[in-house]
């Protein structure tokens, strides 16, 4: 493809937020980011999409590679897109949620990749806060 755009545009990334119960307690998937910005923090998974990627297909894609788990069921959350969410750029978001099965987490537990109660979140980099909010009401509700 050719893009021949004159005006300044925004990148688009994916976020997946992962749930499941634990111990009578909804928990939450998060990885440690490996670079800046917010190096060390706590996130959601995810990750700019491919120009030929299809969101749900990068959605997927960002959290097999970050957390090694596949064939979940996502469905899309929320679009955000404040202008200052994220220093390095113009970035909107296109957020998912899924909440899997107990018995179906088999995603990584090494430090970099953990489950918490949500009422024990560390500090979350970018808006990830505000993200896992929404998605938190919103699973509530179903459940």
């Amino acid at each position: 493809m050719t893009y021949t755009y004159k005006h300044p545009h925004p990148a688009v990334t994916t976020n997946v937020v992962i749930f499941t119960v634990l111990d009578a307690k909804l928990r939450l998937l998060l990885i440690r980011r490996p670079r800046e910005p917010f190096k060390g923090y706590w996130a959601l998974p995810g990750g700019f999409i491919s120009l030929d990627e299809d969101l749900t297909a990068s959605a997927s894609r960002a959290l097999e590679r970050e957390t090694g788990m596949t064939g979940v069921y996502l469905e899309q959350l929320y679009t955000f897109g404040r202008p200052d969410r994220d220093p390095r750029e113009r970035v909107i978001t296109v957020a998912y949620y899924a909440l899997v099965p107990a018995a179906r987490v088999a995603a990584r537990d090494d430090g970099e990749v953990a489950w918490f109660a949500l009422d024990t979140l560390p500090a979350l980099a970018l808006d990830h806060q505000e993200i896992v909010a929404l998605a938190a009401e919103r699973v509530k509700a179903k459940l």
